[in-house]
């Protein structure tokens, strides 16, 4: 029987002609909110250190269909490139022997499970999947199942808070471990970018599969920033100090610095969080009684409304979005909003900021008495 392209490419190089590149932009991000993945976003007008300087946007490198990474373990694209999936989401099949380990299983596209149904072929008669394991319940990596198990009926499908519908999903614990030939990854809760997040750690290479919290390219959105932090943090220690390791991620290209990529998230967002701070603290000094978006020259299409909070120091998100986005295009700030309102929220946690009139507006919290700021 003729092997299809896919088939081939396992034995021979990809033809060039026959790999798409995409290039990345972000559209829309609401109507795409379910989906959304990664947000790469130019950085404020103030300098605040030589990092977060506006960098220009590169064309994402190409990745074939189907790449043996190491000798167990091979990454099949989902079939689904966009400006939030990147080249297409990455599904992982781990082991040597019949019986392998899926991580992900795209989001139901036909590519996707003729390439499965093609590598599994390749692999040995007999190769299945025996076990999938799901980051997390975002339609881009859990769509697939019901292609995986049209293609593999015994396999076990786990993710962290099981699942509902048809299709069985049984619960992933934290800390549980599955080994099949050649492969053997313990699974660590990791949430943030959805509550059910979970990363795997690959003992034989001393490497993560990183799922959604970090990304082969630009970072990646959260639903809540301080677990989303918290859980960098965990993944960080998951590395062996000495030996460090790679990062096998959601989307993008494999990471080879496991470490330093999360590090490099971590401080991220800690510039993210003082860029917030930084417009609360400096412009209400610096403009005194004037709106902050008004004071900063930006156009806001509303007047202010009048309550009892100190003049010109209280904020709307999208009065703080003006003005640290100022050079972004205004198409671009429904995303960069979500990102505020969630480090406001931290913030607030934290008793470092206050929201005025329901969480229309935000300031700087002050000491009990002394009138100055807690941060």
């Amino acid at each position: 029987m003729r092997q299809s392209p896919a088939c081939l490419f396992l034995r021979q190089p990809l033809r060039a002609s026959s790999i798409t590149t995409v290039t990345y932009r972000v559209i829309n991000p609401i109507k795409h909110q379910e989906h959304c993945t990664s947000t790469i976003l130019p950085k404020p007008p103030f300098k605040m250190s030589t990092t977060q300087q506006q960098q220009p946007q590169q064309p994402l490198p190409s990745l074939p269909e189907i790449t043996r990474l190491t000798s167990s373990c091979i990454r099949i694209l989902a079939g689904n490139p966009g400006p939030f999936t990147l080249q297409g989401t990455n599904t992982y099949l781990l082991g040597t022997g019949p019986s392998r380990i899926l991580i992900d299983t795209g989001e139901s596209k036909p590519s996707w499970a003729a390439a499965l149904r093609c590598v599994l072929a390749e692999e040995g008669e007999g190769t299945t999947v025996s076990i999938a394991l799901l980051t997390h319940w975002h339609r881009d990596h859990t769509d697939g199942v019901r292609d995986l198990l049209s293609v593999c009926p015994g396999a076990r499908v786990l993710k962290h808070q099981g699942g509902k519908g048809d299709v069985q999903v049984e619960e992933l614990q934290d800390g549980q471990r599955f080994e099949v030939a050649g492969a053997s990854v313990t699974a660590v809760h990791t949430p943030g970018h959805t509550a059910d997040h979970t990363v795997f750690v690959w003992e034989e290479e001393g490497a993560l599969f990183t799922g959604d919290n970090v990304l082969g390219h630009g970072t990646s959105v959260f639903e809540d920033l301080g677990l989303y932090v918290g859980s960098l943090e965990r993944m960080g220690k998951l590395y062996d100090r000495d030996r460090g390791g790679k990062a096998y991620p959601g989307h993008g290209a494999v990471v080879p610095d496991g470490p330093g990529k999360i590090a490099e998230y971590i401080r991220h967002r800690a510039q993210r969080e003082e860029q917030v701070v930084q417009a609360l603290r400096s412009f209400a000094s610096l403009f005194g009684s004037s709106s902050p978006a008004s004071a900063a020259g930006i156009e806001t299409g509303s007047e202010p409304a009048k309550d009892d909070r100190t003049s010109g120091d209280a904020w709307t998100v999208m009065e703080l979005v003006r003005t640290i986005y100022r050079d972004v295009p205004e198409s671009l700030h429904p995303a960069a909003a979500r990102g505020v309102v969630q480090i406001l929220q931290k913030l607030q946690r934290e008793g470092k900021v206050v929201d005025v009139d329901d969480g229309e507006r935000w300031k700087l919290a002050s000491t009990v008495g002394s009138g100055r700021s807690a941060l």
